[in-house]
């Protein structure tokens, strides 16, 4: 649980540096998309079951005489008797033959029948494999065509990009900043509009509330109680960590998309750091800004970001900051460009 406490606490103190080593130019050429096609999903009926064995005719039944009778009375007084029990099986010999002759008989149809029926279902086979490569047909097509649509889309992203169209580079924008990955425990947003005549981004950024940092420092056993206690950070230091945050994502922002801009389309840029909360006069909800700043390519860049403090640099930038963002103090807008 304290590991967990202090990874959530590291990634919110590391969000400049976490972008410092990432060259967040994106190569729009990276973007092509190749359709990709999943194997066959019936391979199953692609395969003919082989025809069926014949079926072979039952044996003939051969005729089984009876035992003679032993002894010399049973040859002089059984006599009769034994040529009846040979008369008796001849006759059950010759209803089994009849019967054989008649199953022999029928085995050519058995024979035909499995046949028919062996071709019904390969029939049955060919014809939902074929159904089924025909789905499979169009939507691999549907997927070729999505593909296409989209490098026939970014074409036309790279070539609008190349002319200076507003609307190009508020995309290269916004596909910058989603590439910026941002801990799950302080998520944010962009608003953000491109002026082309002062070749200004007007940036709005959204952070989280300060009631949603973490308050608590470590947790620790406490054997005589036999539980878990957690020892919550001091406000000062949850205060100073939000500030530090703020100021943070105002910087990395900047960082990243004068990065991303080899060509150097924007020249300026004019950025708001704000967040959400419930206005306590009210109750209802109230956007409050952090920060107010204007950034100058040429300036910012050369500023060693590995080596600031960010609320010193948004001071040396002029920039108009909320003396307690975690009091949700606005700023004082006066006399910061917008």
């Amino acid at each position: 649980m304290s590991a967990e406490v202090a990874g959530r606490v590291a990634d919110i103190d590391n969000l400049l540096a976490a972008t410092l080593d990432v060259d967040d130019f994106v190569d729009l050429e990276s973007l092509r998309v190749t359709a990709e096609h999943p194997p066959f999903p019936r391979p199953d009926l692609e395969a003919a079951a082989p025809p069926p064995a014949p079926i072979p005719p039952p044996p003939e039944p051969a005729f089984t005489p009876p035992e003679p009778p032993p002894g010399m009375k049973g040859k002089l007084f059984g006599r009769k008797k034994y040529e009846e029990q040979i008369s008796n099986n001849r006759a059950a010999h010759e209803r089994r033959l009849h019967e054989w002759r008649e199953q022999v008989a029928q085995v050519p149809a058995w024979n035909q029948q499995q046949l028919e029926q062996h071709r019904t279902r390969e029939q049955q086979r060919v014809s939902a494999l074929y159904a089924a490569q025909a789905l499979y047909q169009r939507e691999c097509l549907e997927r070729e065509e999505q593909a296409r649509q989209a490098n026939v889309g970014l074409d036309g992203l790279i070539e609008r990009l190349k002319n200076d169209h507003a609307d190009a580079i508020t995309e290269y924008v916004g596909i910058v900043l989603s590439n910026s990955v941002y801990p799950e425990s302080f998520p944010v947003d962009h608003d953000f509009d491109f002026d082309v005549a002062a070749r200004e981004l007007i940036l709005t950024i959204g952070v989280p509330a300060p009631a949603t940092m973490p308050d608590v420092k470590e947790y620790r056993y406490v054997k005589s109680k036999d539980e878990i206690v957690a020892s919550a950070s001091t406000q000062k230091e949850r205060r100073e960590r939000y500030a530090r945050a703020v100021a943070s994502v105002a910087l990395r922002s900047l960082h990243e998309i004068f990065e991303a801009d080899r060509d150097q389309r924007i020249r300026t840029i004019a950025l708001t750091v704000q967040t959400e909360s419930i206005d306590v006069a009210t109750g209802r909800p109230v956007v409050v800004p952090l920060v107010a700043v204007g950034a100058d390519r040429a300036e910012f860049t050369t500023y060693d970001l590995a080596h600031v403090e960010p609320q010193a640099t948004l001071a040396l930038m002029n920039a108009a900051v909320s003396k307690n963002p975690y009091a949700l103090t606005p700023i004082d807008r006066r006399g910061v460009r917008g």
